[in-house]
């Protein structure tokens, strides 16, 4: 059997955690998910970009769709889902480059990193970004162990 290449969740404990910080902040994160606080473009930007460094199928589609309802085009959204970011706003790209760094590093922030978002964006818009970023991971992560406990299933390797 080939294996599972893609991010997933570690333990329990690692969901666990990021459904406490998410239910911790829940009017946050209704108020973010409902477009007020960043452009829904934006922070579809956002998702993309950390959604293709954590390649979840189940992300990518949906969030593709909200970007193009959000405006983006088809291009530009696979721009983004191809790894380029020449057709990102010059004044979303720090943001977007901070969200394929903050991904690649498996959701663990570079505090200079944050520092540097925090002053291009200002702290309110900073933590609307930072809390994109959970929401995403959380979507992918969720979306990838699905996906591993299927691909084991149909590889008849559960419980081996």
């Amino acid at each position: 059997m080939e294996p599972f290449r893609k991010r997933t969740y570690r333990s329990f404990g690692e969901f666990a955690a990021d459904l406490r910080h998410l239910w911790a902040r829940r009017k946050q994160v209704r108020r973010l998910t409902s477009g007020k606080g960043l452009d829904p473009a934006f922070r579809e930007r956002i998702m993309l970009a950390v959604t293709r460094v954590n390649a979840c199928r189940f992300c990518t589609f949906a969030h593709s769709r909200a970007a193009l309802q959000a405006g983006m085009t088809r291009g530009e959204v696979d721009t983004l889902l191809g790894g380029g970011f020449g057709d990102c706003p010059e004044s979303e790209l720090p943001a977007v480059l901070y969200a394929k760094d903050w991904a690649e590093a498996g959701g663990t922030p570079d505090p200079e990193a944050e520092r540097r978002l925090a002053e291009t964006y200002g702290e309110e818009a900073a933590a609307d970004i930072l809390l994109a970023l959970r929401i995403i991971r959380a979507g992918n992560l969720t979306g990838n162990t699905v996906d591993c406990f299927l691909h084991r299933v149909s590889f008849g390797r559960l419980g081996k």
